[in-house]
């Protein structure tokens, strides 16, 4: 299984007006916009490390999820959270030839958890001996940062500026996530599943 990411956050989306006045960075002078390339990549970074920490995708995207073969032919799970739509489901036969498989035949079951891709029959369509399939799909919680709720939209600004401050730091200590941050996101942790029990 790998994961894509086709489309990356856009930069007019992220926030970078609140994360300067969440920094107390002065405004009005000629150089206002001098730190603006790395304050962008430490909010990257941060929504990055929120992401993988809660294993929720947080800004609206696309993905390519490619596989050799079925987890499930009877339900594939889906590794982001939350999937908001399927765009296209393509098997590729060992040629590489590929087949767009009608909408008709699956559907998406959203779920704050474990949303998965099931048939609208029985089972998903056969993929062939040293085939492939491709699911391109949109996952996110909010399309534009307002939409954000506001504890993680407040998670990701911290996050960032902890970044920002210790941005010389190699040690551990100085980087790693902060209590205030690891609180605010906690309870948007994906539970998993294993061994027979919670993880």
């Amino acid at each position: 299984m790998m994961l894509t990411e086709q489309t990356p956050v856009p930069e007019a989306a992220l926030p970078l007006a609140p994360f300067k006045a969440h920094l107390r960075l002065g405004t009005g002078f000629g150089e206002d916009s001098l730190q603006d390339e790395v304050l962008i990549s430490f909010l990257r970074a941060s929504i990055a490390a929120i992401e993988a920490r809660t294993g929720k995708v947080l800004m609206s995207r696309q993905f390519d999820l490619n596989m050799h073969q079925w987890s499930d032919p009877s339900a594939q799970a889906l590794p982001l959270v939350p999937v908001t739509a399927i765009a296209t489901v393509v098997l590729i036969d060992a040629a590489g030839g590929e087949e767009i498989i009608s909408p008709n035949r699956y559907q998406l079951i959203q779920d704050s958890q474990h949303p998965q891709l099931c048939p609208a029959g029985s089972l998903l369509p056969t993929v062939v001996s040293g085939g492939a399939l491709r699911i391109t799909l949109t996952a996110g919680m909010a399309a534009d940062w307002g939409d954000l709720p506001a504890d993680l939209a407040q998670a990701v600004l911290m996050l960032a500026a902890h970044y920002y401050h210790y941005r010389d730091d190699t040690g551990l200590s100085g980087g790693c996530m902060s209590f205030g941050v690891t609180s605010l996101i906690e309870r948007y942790r994906v539970v998993r599943l294993g061994l027979g029990r919670l993880q």
